[in-house]
């Protein structure tokens, strides 16, 4: 029943004449304030924002603890009742580059678990900001056209909701400004879904969520606190982590600590938060 009142909702938003307004994209708005309404092909704004899960590449498992967000106008030959054409925001970030703390840090260091913790914390935060410390950001490992979005997918838990080609950048004074896990021409390839996935062993299937759907003011609808979930992925190894000079020994290094090249079915994505979509000509008409 919820999907179909959703799904009610959604056809009447799409449908819905754009109505007069002057005041700028404030409040609920403001995250479309970077949506390409100057693109007339843009029929809706997308703000996907995760501010929990995880993703495990190999042996590491990466907390995400600082939001991130995928962005940007997007339309589809049936609006969207199916796949999108997702075309770049303004400032160019699709995918926001937000670095995520790597537990342990280089050198996969934490506190014993019967430590106080008090100390445990103390001790982690020591050694997750010290020289040791590393940062893993997801990256976006092609053109804004290799973006996949589908907004219904998401209300049915079936198929997939986002795709793109990823890279992780590993920050970290010793692995120098250009070490990645994956690249352009060798991605990690992420199929996010809010159903079940099917990996290969020895992953076992896990479900995602759409959450709790709505509409705010007829001019946004929402996914609110869905599960994202992917499984099924590769991960290539290593590359650029030493600089030019000592990627050749560094690299090996970086694989070790991680575990990686790591195949399908040894990988895990969840990603939590809400997922918005603004209606172009509402938001065009208060700007």
């Amino acid at each position: 029943m919820k999907k179909l009142l959703l799904a009610a909702v959604l056809a009447a938003v799409m449908l819905m004449p754009a109505s007069p307004a002057s005041a700028a994209l404030t409040g609920e708005y403001a995250r479309f304030s970077t949506c390409p309404l100057s693109n007339p092909s843009v029929e809706v704004c997308l703000y996907a924002e995760s501010s929990g899960g995880f993703f495990t590449v190999g042996q590491k498992t990466v907390p995400i603890v600082n939001p991130v967000a995928l962005k940007g106008g997007a339309f589809g030959p049936n609006g969207i009742a199916g796949p999108l054409t997702v075309v770049a925001p303004t400032d160019g970030n699709v995918l926001s580059k937000t670095p995520q703390p790597v537990p342990g840090g280089l050198l996969g260091v934490q506190a014993p678990s019967w430590w106080p913790q008090i100390l445990r914390e103390l001790f982690n935060e020591t050694i997750n900001n010290g020289f040791t410390g590393v940062t893993a950001t997801v990256e976006l490992a092609g053109p804004v056209s290799s973006v996949k979005a589908n907004f219904l997918n998401g209300l049915l838990q079936s198929g997939t909701v986002f795709g793109f080609p990823a890279k992780v950048k590993l920050s970290n004074p010793f692995l120098g400004s250009n070490c990645y896990i994956g690249s352009n021409s060798n991605p990690i390839q992420l199929n996010l879904t809010t159903g079940t996935t099917s990996p290969p062993p020895p992953n076992q299937p896990i479900s995602g969520s759409s959450g709790e759907g709505g509409n705010f003011e007829e001019k946004i609808l929402f996914l609110k606190n869905n599960r994202l979930v992917d499984n099924s992925f590769s991960a290539p190894g290593a590359n650029g982590c030493g600089g030019i000079l000592f990627s050749w020994a560094v690299d090996p290094f970086v694989d070790s600590i991680i575990g990686v090249p790591s195949p399908a079915g040894t990988n895990t994505a969840v990603l939590e938060g809400t997922t918005y979509l603004g209606v172009a000509a509402a938001l065009r008409e208060m700007q």
